[in-house]
């Protein structure tokens, strides 16, 4: 979680390096009208970025054609996206797959955007079964206090000031979708 578009990239920028190093598949989804400014940010840091988007070990990909295809998110079509990428990358050149998803997009409040939380759930159960590194990006200052409660119970580990911490707000996947189950949905926008 990061309060600004510089701290986000002062954690990013490593992440995407270590990852591209180590030759992993580097994804990141993000919304379309940025996808300048993040190619120019890791451009700068002095990542290859032509060759590593066409050797395909980095992929920008735009959130209006992952999360919210049609417009619309779906949790189910979105957590098998997600493991399909993962079967795929086993097989692949890199083996291993590490992501970043910027959730700025659920700010849109598009239909189907309460399954958020029961997808972020959800994607703990692949964890264990992938080579991943699976990061999701929430900026603290748009997302609702009640989001960000919930980003914290289905997120096993945060990066707060720069350092990662595990979190002991974690709440294991199985009792979170259970908990989610008996409480109605609410917006994830700030109202501020």
């Amino acid at each position: 979680m990061c309060g600004s578009r510089e701290e986000q990239y002062e954690v990013l920028l490593p992440y995407f390096k270590e990852g591209l190093d180590n030759k992993e598949e580097v994804i990141t989804i993000l919304e379309s009208n940025t996808h300048h400014d993040h190619c120019c940010r890791l451009e700068d840091a002095g990542i290859a970025l032509e060759s590593k988007l066409e050797n395909g070990q980095l992929k920008v990909l735009a959130s209006e054609d992952t999360y919210l295809q049609g417009n619309t998110f779906t949790a189910d079509r979105m957590y098998n996206m997600l493991e399909q990428v993962l079967i795929n990358a086993q097989d692949g050149p890199y083996g291993t797959v590490r992501t970043c998803g910027d959730m700025e997009w659920a700010l849109k409040n598009l239909p189907g955007t309460d399954e958020l939380m029961e997808y972020e759930a959800r994607v703990n159960l692949l964890t264990p079964k992938y080579e991943c590194t699976l990061l999701c990006v929430y900026d603290i200052n748009r997302f609702s206090g009640r989001a960000i409660a919930d980003v914290l119970a289905s997120h096993s580990h945060v990066i707060l000031n720069g350092k990662i911490h595990t979190n002991p707000h974690f709440v294991e996947p199985l009792e979170m979708l259970k908990q989610l189950l008996h409480r109605p949905k609410r917006p994830l926008a700030n109202d501020n």
